[in-house]
């Protein structure tokens, strides 16, 4: 069972640091704090909605990798809004081994990460980025990180605004979440998400899907906890990212 409703590799694991610089600026979207990177040109857009930790450089990184892509067909504008308005989850939280922790991290998720309440926000926010880019896009796709793939789950239903959705290291893993899936999808799962969670969420989609296991990774490994100063996890990240870019 998840831990305070939330995936248990994701309150078990610590995060790793990465120094990075990003190539983006960031702009205000709906009242938050938005990381945009990418050709202003780029008729195509990516929505990352990120994990619990919010702003990581290896978060950072990755938006760029998918935005500055040396390829002429993977030419995105990437925005990535800060939901928890600078104020993500601790990482003295985790483990979450004290009650004081888990009430922290318990009242978080119940909180400023209520996924629910931050699914309703997905489409004001892309008809607002629409507009604010002149109508230079076009079509859009998700990628959610973590806590995010459960909010991309949740907004690629019916009548989304993506036309094609990805989680990475996903938290709460549903078949029924996979059932309403409307429009292609990427899972790119870690060693520590269920297997079985995972193989359920395939067998219930029902659209065009790529999903796949990198068996020797943690989870968050294309996210906060990403150890990019080890050569297998680098390799495994840059994998990762060229399989979206690809899909």
């Amino acid at each position: 069972m998840a831990m305070h409703g939330h995936s248990e590799a994701c309150c078990s694991v610590p995060p790793s640091k990465a120094d990075y610089k990003e190539k983006g600026e960031y702009i205000e979207i709906d009242g938050m704090k938005t990381y945009k990177t990418g050709p202003s040109t780029a008729t195509s857009a990516i929505l990352i909605i990120y994990d619990i930790f919010g702003y990581s450089p290896q978060t950072l990184q990755g938006a760029d990798i998918l935005a500055h892509a040396d390829d002429e067909h993977h030419q995105y504008q990437v925005f990535v809004p800060d939901f928890f308005f600078g104020k993500p989850a601790d990482h003295s939280w985790y483990p979450p081994d004290t009650k004081e922790k888990g009430e922290k991290l318990g009242a978080f998720f119940k909180g400023p990460a209520a996924p629910p309440a931050t699914a309703a926000k997905i489409p004001k926010i892309v008809k607002e980025i629409t507009e604010k880019t002149g109508g230079t896009i076009t079509k859009w796709a998700s990628l959610g990180m973590c806590w995010g793939g459960k909010i991309v789950s949740l907004t690629s239903a019916e009548g989304t605004p993506f036309t094609a959705s990805a989680e990475v290291h996903p938290a709460l893993v549903t078949a029924e979440d996979g059932e309403k899936i409307a429009v292609p999808i990427c899972m790119l799962a870690s060693k520590d998400e269920k297997a079985e969670d995972v193989e359920a969420f395939k067998k219930a989609l029902k659209v065009e899907n790529h999903v796949e296991t990198f068996g020797d990774q943690v989870h968050g490994w294309m996210a906060a906890r990403g150890d990019l100063t080890d050569e297998r996890v680098r390799h495994e990240y840059e994998r990762g990212y060229k399989v979206l870019l690809d899909f």
